[in-house]
C-alpha cells in the first residue's frame, strides 16, 4: 500500500498540471488590434514622360567690341545688375579722336571757301549777263547790216566765254558742297565710331560672366561680359525622337528645379526642329514663371502628359521607407505582413506599385502605432 500511494503522487501533480494549462494560455493570448485597409485596385493612371534639362535666359547677349583698341576701365563685375543704356567698358579712343578733328578742320576749310566760290559765281553772272546784251544789241545790228560780220562774231565769242566762266563758277561751287559733304560723312563715321569706345548695355539684366580686365585688347567680335535678362527664363529638355509626337506647343507641363521647393505650372514655348544625331533628341524650350532665385544653368526635370493607361496605385501614405526600401502593411487572414513593394510615379496623394501587390488585397492604412509582423489584426469597414 506504501509503494501505491507513492505512485499517486507524481500523477496527482501531473493532472493539476494539465488542469492549470488551458488558464495560462487564454490569459497570454494578445487580442487583434482594429485596422483600416485599402482595398489595391487598378485604375486610370497619367502616363508621364520625364526629361531633364538646363535653365536658360530666354534673352542674353554676349557682349563684344567692334573696333580693335585696348580697353581703359571696366565698369561692372559679374552678378551686378544693369539698367539698359548703362556704360559698362570704355575702350582707348585718341586714335579716332585724331580723325574726328581732321575730319572737322576739313570741314572748316570748306566751307570758309564757299564765300569765295560764291562771289566767283555771282561775278560771272553779271558778266554772262553783260555779254547776253550786248550780243542781242549786235544781233539787231547785224540784221539791218549796221555792223560787219567780224563784230558780230566778236560778240558771240565774248557770250559763249562768259557762258563758259559762269558754267565754271558754279561747277566749283557745287564741288565744294560735295567736297562738304563728303567731310561730314567722314565726321559722322568718326563719330558713330568713337561711339564704339563706349560699350552699354543693350537691356537690363545681370551680368553672368566677365572676361576681360583693363589693359586687355579687345578684339572684335571677342566675348568680353554676358548679360542675361533677369527674371525671364526657360527649361531646355532633351525630349527622345518617339517621344516628340506627344508633345506640342502650348501643352501644359510640371517643372521641377533643384533648388525650388515645389512644382511649377508651365509650358512649351518652342521645339526646335532639328534632332540632335549624337542622342537622337529634340530640344525642347518650356518657359518658367518669374522664380525667386533662379539663375540659368539650374537642373531641371519636366514632366509632359501623354494620356492615361491602367495601373495599380494605393494612397502615398501607406508606404513606409527606409533608405531605398518600400513597404507596406498587409492584412491577411487576420494577421498583419509586412510586404516589400515597387513604387513607380507619384500623382497627388496617390503613388503606382509596380510590384510586390496584387489587385485586391488589403493595405492597412494608417498602420497604427507599434503594428509589428505577424500580429493578429481585425477589419473595420
Amino acid at each position: 500500500m506504501r509503494n501505491k500511494s507513492l505512485w499517486l503522487i507524481p500523477f496527482a501533480l501531473w493532472l493539476a498540471g494539465c488542469s492549470e494549462s488551458p488558464r495560462e494560455v487564454a490569459s497570454s493570448r494578445t487580442p487583434p488590434v482594429a485596422v483600416s485597409v485599402v482595398t489595391v485596385a487598378e485604375q486610370p493612371w497619367p502616363s508621364i514622360y520625364e526629361a531633364t534639362g538646363t535653365v536658360r535666359a530666354r534673352t542674353s547677349a554676349v557682349i563684344a567690341a567692334k573696333l580693335l583698341g585696348y580697353v581703359r576701365e571696366v565698369k561692372v563685375q559679374a552678378g551686378d545688375r544693369v539698367q539698359a543704356g548703362q556704360l559698362l567698358i570704355t575702350l582707348d579712343a585718341r586714335d579716332l579722336d585724331v580723325n574726328s578733328r581732321k575730319a572737322e578742320a576739313a570741314l572748316d576749310e570748306v566751307r570758309s571757301a564757299i564765300p569765295e566760290a560764291d562771289h566767283a559765281v555771282a561775278g560771272a553772272k553779271v558778266n554772262l549777263d553783260l555779254a547776253q546784251t550786248t550780243f542781242n544789241r549786235m544781233q539787231e545790228l547785224w540784221s539791218k547790216t549796221s555792223i560787219s560780220n567780224q563784230e558780230f562774231d566778236e560778240s558771240s565769242a565774248k557770250l559763249k566765254t562768259a557762258q563758259a566762266a559762269y558754267e565754271m563758277a558754279r561747277a566749283r561751287r557745287a564741288q565744294l558742297d560735295t567736297q562738304a559733304a563728303r567731310v561730314q560723312q567722314d565726321i559722322r563715321a568718326t563719330e558713330v565710331a568713337r561711339s564704339y569706345a563706349e560699350i552699354t548695355a543693350p537691356f537690363a539684366g545681370v551680368v553672368t560672366a566677365k572676361s576681360v580686365d583693363p589693359g586687355a585688347l579687345a578684339v572684335p567680335g571677342a566675348p568680353l561680359l554676358t548679360i542675361e535678362r533677369e527674371g525671364a527664363y526657360r527649361l531646355e529638355t532633351s525630349v527622345e525622337e518617339s517621344r516628340l509626337p506627344a508633345i506640342r506647343v502650348g501643352q501644359p507641363v510640371s517643372v521641377k528645379l533643384d533648388g525650388v521647393d515645389r512644382t511649377i505650372d508651365a509650358r512649351v514655348s518652342e521645339i526646335v526642329p532639328a534632332v540632335d544625331a549624337a542622342s537622337r533628341s529634340y530640344t525642347v524650350k518650356i518657359d518658367l514663371p518669374a522664380v525667386a532665385a533662379l539663375r540659368s544653368g539650374a537642373f531641371g526635370r519636366a514632366s509632359f502628359s501623354l494620356g492615361s493607361r491602367s495601373a495599380l496605385a494605393i494612397p502615398a501614405g501607406a508606404v513606409t521607407e527606409r533608405g531605398q526600401l518600400q513597404s507596406v502593411m498587409v492584412a491577411e487572414n487576420g494577421v498583419a505582413h509586412t510586404r516589400l513593394i515597387t513604387v513607380g510615379q507619384k500623382s497627388k496623394d496617390q503613388v503606382e506599385v509596380l510590384s510586390g501587390l496584387a489587385a485586391g488585397e488589403n493595405v492597412i492604412l494608417p498602420v497604427p502605432p507599434g503594428l509589428s509582423d505577424g500580429a493578429a489584426v481585425e477589419i473595420r469597414r
